[in-house]
């Protein structure tokens, strides 16, 4: 297997591993990653890590050998089909955080996208190069790369291939901090910084947020009214707002 799932208490990992390709993602391993999802979603974690094996890369892209000599309905078959595993992160009750470790490029950037938060080692180097092969991005990076870092950065990025390091990914938005240290170390630190608030409402603001583009500000207001009545509802919501009256630590049951 090319795809390994371990569980660090309440945060699950999903670990691409295929050192001798750099990660690249292969029409198996697309597979793989959609079961991997599916393991994590029936875990009852509160959190997902999305990582690559080894010091030198997250994931370095497609495998370009499958990709010659396909008819077009193949092709086509192929995108939909990485578009729906990578997208299945979005619906997942918990949050996901790619560990960007090494080189993102094309499809592995597109992986690290389709993840809630993204981490990245100093040695990071990211990119969507399709172009310089005749290819455009497929698995969703001409939709959430300017939803992530605005149009014209992402115009730029896909247009030119060019690549981005570490420090510049995060000077743009692409990641939300660089990592210092031992990459899962740190993504745990991380998620712990959320992982102890109330999943439903965690759900509720996630929803918001990602919908925000999507719609126009007046209905972004009614869905933000919406799920904000329904975190009100919430037992957590009563003992959060207790916790504070009372000058306490609130204890959260996910209700």
């Amino acid at each position: 297997m090319s795809v390994k799932v371990e569980q660090h208490s309440d945060v699950a990992v999903i670990t691409l591993d295929r050192q001798e390709a750099l990660n690249a993602l292969s029409f198996a391993i697309i597979d793989e990653i959609e079961r991997a999802i599916e393991r994590v979603a029936g875990m009852g974690v509160r959190a997902l890590l999305v990582t690559g094996a080894g010091a030198k890369a997250f994931c370095a892209g497609a495998d370009i050998k499958e990709l010659r000599e396909r008819t077009l309905d193949a092709q086509r078959r192929g995108i939909e089909r990485g578009q729906a595993v990578f997208a299945r992160l979005d619906t997942l009750p918990v949050a996901s955080v790619a560990l960007i470790n090494g080189y993102a490029f094309g499809g592995g950037l597109e992986l690290a996208l389709a993840c809630t938060f993204r981490l990245a080692t100093r040695n990071a180097k990211m990119g969507l190069p399709e172009i310089k092969l005749g290819l455009t991005p497929g698995y969703g990076g001409t939709q959430r790369l300017p939803r992530v870092i605005g149009e014209a950065r992402a115009l730029e990025m896909i247009l030119t291939g060019r690549t981005v390091d570490a420090e510049e990914a995060q000077r743009i938005g692409l990641v939300n901090r660089l990592i210092d240290g031992d990459p899962l170390e740190a993504g745990l630190a991380f998620a712990r910084e959320f992982t102890g608030y109330s999943l439903p409402v965690l759900r509720f603001a996630r929803e918001a947020v990602q919908r925000a583009l999507d719609v126009p500000v007046n209905e972004g207001l009614k869905l933000e009214a919406d799920l904000g009545t329904l975190a009100y509802r919430t037992a957590d919501a009563e003992e959060g707002m207790a916790a504070f009256s009372e000058k306490r630590k609130p204890v959260f049951r996910d209700a």
